[in-house]
């Protein structure tokens, strides 16, 4: 899983005033020049004074946060301004504005590293970026937590250095925070490869976590019931969990209930396939691609079900010791939706290695040399 697409914010400059406050103590006095001055060390020792002397003080606990700000101390800074507000809401719009303006940055500071690390060549680099967007993310919604935005892109990134694990603590946050597609899709996602991770090693494991992405995604599915990359999603996690007969049950319904729905369709034949019921997935991918007649993953899966659907009569026929060609015409089959597939996405080796197979069986060698170098050519 990769993903390059990610939020940005455009920063706007919000700077900060210090005029229109009743007098105070020496500290906040002197503070207050020392800060205009830009001397924040010399401003932070009088202010840690003021609020050790009087921790009721306000401006002192908000002005200790913005020195704090200004020296790149984020949490600390956070610290100062929930102190002042536990005291009262005198500086709450100058301290929203501080934190607006802080998040702002470190989230762009964040958008930057991460497209550096998507556009680097080199892996150790891109290690190195996408830690520092990680952290400037995870900055940033310590300073704001209920920004929804810093949580995608954090999860952005982890997806990316492939810390699974990392990336679905901020995807859950993001759908218990606004319950987008994105949001249902992407856990479900995360939850999946993470039984992957496991399936070898820990079968339990696994499958635990497959369940959960089947508990996302039914979830994501109730509020988008027709959105295809939740469905997709969820009859992948039914698949690998072992759930193939309930899973052909949920999507059965589903075409029933909405016939003309291409999605149902197209969901229920890669079950169906799943299951090497071909003659079955044949006829939903076909309804599907009735619906619509360009609908890409339809018409690639159409052609996939042709060409295991004949493997497994070449088998069948080699196990009872006959020749038989009628595999041959399954092969056939498949090749105008494979075709048809490559003018639709012509930059994917698997399809053409695949297409090439096809070429093979059917004798079309020049048409077999010039999709296998195509594969080549694009890995």
């Amino acid at each position: 899983m990769r993903y390059t697409k990610i939020i940005v914010v455009i920063m706007v400059f919000l700077g900060f005033t210090f005029m229109g406050y009743q007098c105070g103590s020496t500290e906040l006095t002197s503070a207050k020049l020392y800060i205009q001055q830009k001397n924040f060390d010399k401003a932070m020792d009088l202010l840690v004074q003021e609020v050790q002397k009087n921790p009721k003080s306000d401006e002192g606990h908000y002005l200790l946060g913005v020195v704090y700000g200004e020296k790149n101390e984020y949490n600390k800074m956070n610290d100062s301004y929930n102190k002042s507000l536990a005291v009262s809401n005198n500086f709450k719009d100058n301290i929203e504005q501080s934190k607006q303006y802080y998040w702002t940055t470190l989230f762009n500071r964040g958008v930057k590293s991460y497209q550096e690390g998507v556009n680097s060549q080199n892996e150790d680099s891109s290690r190195v970026h996408f830690s520092k967007a990680a952290n400037y993310f995870e900055t940033a919604i310590n300073i704001i937590p209920d920004s929804t935005d810093a949580y995608k892109n954090l999860a952005f990134v982890y997806i990316n250095t492939r810390e699974y694990d990392k990336a679905a603590e901020p995807l859950k946050k993001l759908k218990d925070k606004e319950k987008s597609v994105e949001s249902y899709q992407f856990l479900g996602e995360i939850l999946y490869e993470q039984g992957n991770q496991l399936k070898e090693n820990d079968s339990t494991a696994a499958m635990n976590y497959y369940n959960e992405a089947i508990n996302v995604l039914e979830e994501g599915r109730k509020i988008y019931p027709n959105e295809p990359k939740i469905l997709l999603a969820l009859s992948n996690s039914y698949i690998a969990a072992n759930k193939l007969d309930v899973a052909k049950d949920v999507f059965k319904a589903g075409v029933e209930a909405e016939p003309g729905n291409k999605y149902y369709r197209y969901n229920y034949g890669v079950l169906l396939l799943g299951a090497e019921e071909y003659a079955e997935a044949e006829k939903q991918f076909v309804k599907a691609i009735e619906i619509d007649p360009d609908y890409e993953n339809a018409l690639y899966n159409l052609g996939v079900t042709y060409v295991k659907w004949g493997t497994h009569l070449n088998e069948l026929a080699d196990q009872k010791g006959e020749t038989s060609e009628e595999y041959k015409v399954k092969y056939q089959m498949a090749l105008p939706h494979l075709e048809k597939v490559t003018q639709m996405k012509s930059d994917d080796a698997v399809l053409w290695e695949l297409l090439g197979k096809v070429y093979t069986v059917l004798g079309m060698q020049d048409d077999a040399i010039n999709a296998f170098n195509k594969a080549d050519e694009l890995r």
